[in-house]
């Protein structure tokens, strides 16, 4: 993907695969990238978050609504 932007920071993979799953099945071009750093056993997860989502521009709002729905729901 070209010109993605980093959306939204996720807490953990679960999150992130619920949030890929629905991302998928709706047609939405993503990128899911985890900070996890075999080299230094995962530090970076703890100082920035599990990962982050990129997408499209055109696709900000949408990817971004779908994350609020998903986190009501827990």
């Amino acid at each position: 993907m070209t010109d993605d932007s980093r959306l939204i920071i996720l807490d953990n993979e679960v999150e992130a695969r619920l949030l890929e799953s629905v991302l998928t099945e709706r047609g939405i071009p993503h990128l899911i990238r985890s900070y996890k750093d075999l080299a230094y056993d995962g530090i970076y997860q703890f100082q920035q978050g599990w990962g982050h989502v990129e997408a499209p521009p055109e696709y900000m709002a949408q990817v971004r609504q779908i994350y609020n729905d998903l986190c009501k729901k827990k």
